[in-house]
C-alpha cells in the first residue's frame, strides 16, 4: 500500500475529507504519487488514518470529481496521467498559499524573499506626514494629478537615484507607476509588441508572465558565471533585454563592469533597449558598488526601472521609470493618456518622508539591520550544514540559493521542510523549462525574520533534511 501520511487538523473548520483530498492531490501534482498508480483501499487507509469510510470515500469522490484519479470496475482507483508541465509552477509556487486553513497553522518560520522587516519601519513619522498630505493642501490631492506622477517626489527621486546609484536623469524622464508589473505592461506599448524581448533563465517569473500574457515574443537567455549569456543573446532576434544587473533574481550574482559594457555595445549596435531593473540595489553587503547600467549609457539604450517595496514596505506599491528621451517623446505623444496609478496621498507622503531626511536616515538603518541579519543566517547555515550545502547570491539582497547536497528532489525538501513547521520557497519556478536533473535548489529570504528566528529555521531545516 502506498504510505499516505497527511496532517490533518480535526480542529480546523476545513472537513477532514477536503484536508484528506488537498493532501493526495498536493503527492499528485509534486510526482510522489505517480501516474496510473493504484490508490490504497477506502477500508485500508481509513484504518491506518484512523478515519471514518465516509472521511475516505469523500476524498475520493473529490480527486474523480477534479480529473485526478479515475475508479476501475473490480479493480480500485488509480491516479490519472496528467501533463505535469501545466502543473509546474501551480504545484511549487501558488499551491501552499491556497490551501490555507491548516498548513498556515503549522508554519513556525517563513523564509519569504518577498518580505521585509516592518518592525523597524517609522511608523509615528509615516502617519504624521499622511495626515499632513490629508489636510495640508485642503483637498487639492484628491483631484487627478499628473499622468506621470507628482512633479515634487520625482524630483526627490532623481536625487536619491543619482546619489545612490549614479542614474542621471531629469524629473520628467521619470514615471511612477504602481509595481514593477504595471511599468513593464507600459514599456511593452512603448517598445512595441512586435518586437521580441530577451529575459535571463533564471529570472524574475512575474515580468516573464506579463510578457508572455501581453503576447510578446519571448527569448530566455540563460546564465553564465557572472550574468547573462552575451554571446546567447547576440543570436537572438531581441530588440529588448530585462536584467537585474545589481542582484540577479534568483541567484543573486553582480554583474561585472566588463558585462556591463558589453551589454551597452550589445544594445547600441542593435538599437535595443535594455530594461534594467534594479529592485533591491540599496542592498549590497560585499565589494565596492558599481554604477548602474543607466549611469554608463551615453546613447539611450537604458530604461532604468526601480522601486520601493524592498526598502520601505511592499504595499504602498510605489515604482518609477527612467525613460531615455526616445521613448519619452512616444509616452507623451501616445501613452500620457492613461491616468497616474499610484494614489497621489501615498506620493505626497514619500515625498515629504524624503525631503526631511527621513527616507535616507532609514535607508541607512535597514541596511546596517539586514547586513547583520544576513550574516547570522551565513553562519547558521554553515554551523548547521557545512559542506552539505552551498551558498549562492549572498553579496547583497534580502534573499539567498541554497544548494542542497542530497538525493531527496526539491519538492521533497518542501515538503519535509514544511512538516518541520519551516516554509521554504522553490528555484524552479523561475526557469522558462524544467531542470534537468542536478543538486535541488532553495531559495531563502530573511529580510522578515529576527536574528533568532533565523536561527531556530535553519536548525530545524538540518533536522527536517537529516544533514
Amino acid at each position: 500500500m502506498i504510505e499516505l501520511t497527511p496532517i490533518l487538523d480535526k480542529d480546523s473548520k476545513t472537513p477532514l475529507y477536503i484536508q484528506l483530498a488537498d493532501f493526495i492531490r498536493r503527492e499528485i501534482l509534486a510526482g510522489r504519487i505517480k501516474p496510473k498508480e493504484k490508490l490504497p483501499s477506502k477500508r485500508n487507509l481509513a484504518q491506518y488514518l484512523g478515519l471514518s469510510l465516509n472521511t475516505v470515500q469523500g476524498a475520493y469522490d473529490q480527486i474523480c470529481a477534479e480529473g485526478y484519479a479515475e475508479s476501475r470496475p473490480r479493480s480500485g482507483l488509480f491516479v490519472k496521467n496528467l501533463d505535469h508541465d501545466l502543473f509546474q509552477d501551480r504545484v511549487s509556487y501558488q499551491e501552499p498559499v491556497q490551501h490555507s486553513t491548516h498548513v498556515k497553522e503549522d508554519v513556525l518560520i517563513d523564509f519569504n524573499s518577498g518580505k521585509i522587516d516592518t518592525e523597524h519601519f517609522p511608523y509615528k513619522a509615516w502617519r504624521k506626514l499622511a495626515v499632513q498630505s490629508l489636510y495640508e493642501d485642503s483637498g487639492e490631492l484628491f483631484h487627478m494629478g499628473h499622468p506621470q506622477g507628482e512633479p515634487e517626489l520625482r524630483r526627490q527621486i532623481v536625487k536619491h537615484i543619482y546619489a545612490s546609484r549614479g542614474v542621471r536623469c531629469s524629473a520628467d524622464q521619470i514615471v511612477i507607476g504602481a509595481g514593477t508589473q504595471v511599468l513593464i505592461g507600459l514599456l511593452c506599448l512603448l517598445i512595441g509588441r512586435e518586437q521580441a524581448y530577451a529575459i535571463e533563465d533564471p529570472g524574475f517569473h512575474r515580468t516573464r508572465t506579463v510578457l508572455e500574457d501581453l503576447g510578446v515574443q519571448v527569448a530566455p537567455i540563460p546564465l553564465e558565471g557572472d550574468g547573462i549569456n552575451l554571446k546567447v543573446l547576440n543570436h537572438t532576434h531581441a530588440n529588448a533585454v530585462y536584467v537585474t544587473p545589481s542582484h540577479q533574481f534568483p541567484l543573486g550574482m553582480v554583474m561585472p563592469i566588463s558585462l556591463r559594457m558589453g551589454l551597452l555595445k550589445w544594445a547600441e549596435e542593435k538599437g535595443a533597449y535594455i530594461i534594467e531593473d534594479d529592485y533591491d540595489g540599496e542592498y549590497r553587503y560585499k565589494g565596492k558598488p558599481i554604477p548602474s547600467l543607466q549611469g554608463l549609457d551615453r546613447n539611450g539604450n537604458v530604461i532604468y526601472l526601480g522601486t520601493f517595496s524592498k526598502a520601505l514596505i511592499p504595499s504602498i506599491r510605489i515604482s518609477y521609470l527612467v525613460l531615455p528621451l526616445s521613448l519619452l517623446n512616444k509616452y507623451r505623444e501616445h501613452y500620457s493618456i492613461y491616468k497616474q496609478t499610484v494614489s497621489r496621498l501615498h506620493q505626497d507622503t514619500l515625498y515629504h518622508f524624503m525631503k526631511e531626511g527621513l527616507w535616507q536616515r532609514h535607508l541607512n538603518k535597514m541596511r546596517t539591520l539586514y547586513r547583520k541579519k544576513q550574516r547570522v543566517l551565513l553562519t547558521a547555515i554553515q554551523n548547521n550544514f557545512g559542506d552539505n550545502v552551498r551558498v549562492i547570491g549572498e553579496h547583497s539582497g534580502l534573499h539567498i540559493v541554497l544548494e542542497v547536497k542530497s538525493r531527496m528532489e526539491e519538492t521533497e525538501l518542501m515538503q519535509k521542510a514544511m512538516n518541520a513547521g519551516v516554509k521554504v520557497y522553490p528555484l524552479s519556478i523561475y526557469f522558462n523549462e524544467p531542470l534537468e536533473r542536478q543538486a535541488p535548489k532553495i531559495l531563502l529570504g530573511f529580510g522578515a525574520l529576527s536574528e533568532k528566528e533565523i536561527e531556530i529555521g535553519i536548525m530545524l531545516l538540518k533536522e527536517a533534511w537529516g544533514l
